[in-house]
């Protein structure tokens, strides 16, 4: 192992460390209650489409702000393609202390801070990456954080995103208030994910151009995405906090159910777009 890869290998998290770890099971964000669990890629379409979306954009010696990077998967692979400068942004206080290190270790940081108003100067990042997060806003935080993500990129830069998809793009209305209230209900956060045509829209709306997209299924649950993602040992870890922490189980039984029941009408859905000159 490089001196690299060595600095960026995975270091196990406590549960105690993570977000909203001194919350009850029944009021956590179904991520953290995944987490709680020891799955450590919580992104819609997988590790897989993460990956396809950076092979879309160039990394090497470029000024890259990640919004909202959780548990650092993506940071490493974002960090192991050697950018020039890397700069974290999340407002919850416990993925600042597990990003801060893993960051700093490269000169990079993280900083405790809302996606929608960063602090940071304009026009100083040549690629913002976000996953999993806008997913999780109404209509005007989407555009707020899209928007600053325009405002921190200079001309040409790239915003990659990877979210929670609806599908076919003319999905019934009614179907879709039925997908939010049950993820609602079963995450605890007022998930609103898109159809391809919104999402485009959306970026299109504040001042981007798609450049990319791609598609993944909503197997964040299935067993072959987990192996996939978690690899064996992960699996059984997870497994095996399953069957002894029933508070847990029930959480992931009703989340599993949500998204048995809409099946193909969810995706995980990932974009690269340009800033307009």
């Amino acid at each position: 192992m490089n001196e690299r890869n060595s600095t960026l290998a995975a270091t196990p998290i406590e549960s105690s460390q993570l977000p909203q770890a001194d919350r009850g099971v029944e009021h956590m964000q179904g991520h953290w209650v995944l987490a709680q669990l020891g799955k450590r890629v919580l992104r819609p379409g997988g590790e897989k489409l993460t990956k396809r979306m950076l092979a879309h954009v160039a990394i090497a010696g470029k000024r890259v702000v990640e919004f909202a990077p959780g548990l650092g998967r993506t940071t490493r692979l974002i960090l192991s393609a050697g950018p020039a400068g890397y700069t974290g942004v999340d407002r919850d206080e416990q993925v600042v202390k597990i990003i801060g290190p893993l960051a700093a270790s490269v000169g990079g940081s993280c900083i405790q801070a809302d996606a929608a108003q960063t602090g940071l100067p304009d026009e100083s990042a040549d690629v913002v990456i976000g996953e999993a997060m806008l997913t999780m806003q109404s209509e005007r935080g989407k555009q707020a954080i899209i928007s600053e993500a325009h405002r921190i990129l200079k001309p040409g830069g790239l915003y990659a995103i990877h979210e929670m998809g609806l599908a076919p793009d003319n999905i019934d209305e009614s179907v879709k208030d039925s997908i939010r209230k049950d993820l609602a209900r079963a995450i605890k956060v007022n998930a609103r994910p898109l159809t391809a045509a919104e999402w485009q829209t959306v970026l299109e709306s504040e001042g981007f151009e798609v450049m990319w997209s791609g598609v993944e299924p909503m197997a964040l649950l299935k067993m072959r995405r987990n192996l996939a993602d978690e690899g064996i040992g992960g699996v059984l870890r997870i497994m095996r906090n399953v069957l002894t922490h029933p508070d847990l189980r029930a959480r992931v039984l009703e989340m599993r159910r949500v998204f048995n029941t809409y099946g193909d009408a969810l995706t995980g859905i990932a974009f690269v777009a340009r800033r307009k000159d």
